[in-house]
Formats: structure tokens, sequence, C-alpha cells
């Protein structure tokens, strides 16, 4: 039904900066929020930052100052653009949207992307 396509992660120096994107497709009606949440190994998956329809984001203590998030409600995209990394913030990245399908009811699904991976060497 929603197909979201995550891109960009990588490997990048400490300090540097990437870029990750996140396109959901398929019978969407709205996307009331869309987010980027990671997972590094042997820890649990954690909010890094989110972004409603009227553009109100929440971002990570951890992250704050650092992670910027946007979104593209036309092309129904999402950005994490992601300076100043550092080895902790490796782990991967997945994007998560809360949408309302064509169906005809007002009802909201939660659909992930398969998950990007971001590495910091330390």
């Amino acid at each position: 039904q929603v197909q979201l396509v995550e891109s960009g992660g990588g490997l990048v120096q400490p300090g540097g900066s990437l870029r990750l994107s996140c396109a959901a497709s398929g019978s969407i009606f709205k996307i009331n929020t869309m987010g980027w949440y990671r997972q590094a190994p042997g820890k649990q998956r954690e909010l890094v930052a989110t972004i409603s329809s009227g553009n109100s984001t929440n971002y990570a203590d951890s992250v704050k100052g650092r992670f910027t998030i946007s979104g593209d409600n036309a092309k129904n995209t999402v950005y994490l653009q992601m300076n100043s990394l550092k080895p902790e913030d490796t782990a991967v990245y997945y994007c998560k949207a809360i949408v309302i399908l064509r169906t005809g009811i007002s009802v909201q699904y939660q659909y992930w992307g398969q998950g990007t991976q971001v590495t910091v060497p330390s």
C-alpha cells in the first residue's frame, strides 16, 4: 500500500555531513508525520527527528543543533541533513511515515522504510 525508500547513507569521517532522503509512494491520501529513527548495534531504536504536515519539528536532544529535518509535501519526501557527525551517530537510520490511505476512511497507518546504514568511524 505504501512504500518508503531511503537513500543517502554511507561512511563519513567525524565532523562530516550526510543527507538522508526518504520518499513515500503508494495509496496515500495524506501524510500526517514523517520522521527518522535510528538503531545502533545492541541498542533499541530511538527517535532522531520528526516533522508534521504543518512543518512542526521535533528532535532528540543528542542531535539538536547538528541535524535538520525538512520535507517536501509535493514529493512526499523527507530529508535529514546531518552535520558535525560523531561516531555515536553510527546506526541504521529508518524512515517512518504516519499516513492516511486513499480508502475514504480516516484511519492512520504507520509504515517503515528498510533502513540505511550511517557509519562514522572513531
